[in-house]
């Protein structure tokens, strides 16, 4: 089963579920149409990289991949970076591969339709990356942000 096939027919799954014990199910033409998105213009890795060092410093490029790893201060940390990642995934429909650990999560993009580096892809890092590295008590705004006692760090900023 292909990669693109592969994640549609999870994602009809979590949208629809299953009632049939065992039996398998297969995404066809009536799901999700992924013929006009695999026309979008994909990036060489020299266009990928220049892109990355001006608009997302903390991101690099891996095995056709844009990769960030964020630091956690624990588990709590790391599950709250999963979940804001899922959720802004979800809201954008365009849905990265995340490894984690206790202290750590890595989030990697990669337009799997077009099978490279899209507009898709630098969209959502940089929605990740403000939503992550958002420090409110650094704008001077109302909102404090989190208090500077360790007992309440969850991320390790940059």
């Amino acid at each position: 089963m292909s990669d693109v096939v592969l994640l549609i027919t999870i994602k009809w799954f979590i949208l629809h579920g299953s009632t049939q014990r065992g039996s398998r199910y297969t995404c066809q033409d009536q799901l999700f149409p992924m013929d006009e998105r695999s026309e979008e213009k994909t990036y060489s890795d020299a266009a990928v990289e220049a892109r990355l060092k001006k608009e997302l410093p903390h991101w690099w490029l891996e095995s056709g991949w844009i990769r960030r790893k964020y630091r956690t201060n624990s588990w709590k940390g790391t599950l709250m970076v999963i979940n804001a990642v899922g959720h802004l995934a979800e809201a954008a429909w365009h849905h990265p591969d995340i490894t984690a650990s206790y202290a750590w999560v890595e989030v990697r993009l990669q337009n799997h339709a077009a099978r490279g580096i899209t507009d898709k892809d630098f969209e959502l890092a940089k929605k990740i990356e403000d939503v992550v590295q958002w420090r409110p008590g650094q704008e001077g705004g109302a909102l404090e942000g989190t208090p500077k006692d360790p007992r309440f760090a969850y991320v390790k900023y940059d």
